[in-house]
């Protein structure tokens, strides 16, 4: 009797337990992308984007976006299907480095989760999406797979901080050609 008594509350403990710690829920992948510009905004589906990528098919949402670019439908075809490749533990050293902390900081103010108040999330969702992004794709990451692989179901666009950063092309292009030709030898060799 002493037995069945105490094999119950620990046979309960024990299924409690397991769906805490077993029962992790999976990340989230992006579905859309909003797009802010000020006080509008419009949204376009992260498959739709992919179906533009590799067939040049648009909607009727993606359409208007991609006319109010300005750039040729080849142009940003181009863009979204150009593949980055790089080996997945030398992408993990570069985002967690000092100059990847950098990078992604001011990257959470253009990209970033529909709730973030904090660039801590917003790095920690763009991390996440490199990392997930170059798995999925065996070692190449594109901007699309990129998108697939953000961790909340809705992407943040805001326009107004991309156009900052664009205004400072020159100083991060020189950044960026210090970061791939150097210190990823350095990462290499360590």
């Amino acid at each position: 009797m002493k037995y069945s008594k105490n094999l119950i509350p620990k046979i309960f403990l024990i299924l409690f337990t397991n769906q805490i710690f077993f029962s992790i829920p999976n990340a989230e992948s992006a579905e859309k992308i909003k797009i802010i510009y000020s006080i509008f905004s419009r949204t376009v589906t992260v498959d739709s984007l992919e179906n533009f990528a590799k067939s040049g098919e648009t909607s009727k949402s993606l359409r208007k976006i991609l006319n109010a670019t300005g750039s040729s439908d080849e142009e940003i075809q181009s863009v979204l299907n150009k593949n980055f490749k790089i080996p997945i533990i030398i992408a993990s050293k570069l985002v967690y480095s000092e100059i990847g902390n950098i990078v992604l900081s001011r990257l959470s103010s253009i990209l970033h989760t529909p709730r973030t108040n904090d660039e801590r999330t917003g790095m920690l969702a763009l991390r996440s999406s490199v990392i997930k992004g170059l798995d999925h794709g065996n070692g190449k990451i594109n901007l699309v797979s990129f998108f697939e692989s953000y961790p909340t179901k809705t992407v943040i666009l805001n326009v107004n901080a991309l156009s900052k950063v664009m205004n400072k092309v020159k100083s991060i292009s020189e950044l960026l050609e210090f970061f791939t030709n150097k210190p990823i030898e350095k990462i290499k060799n360590n």
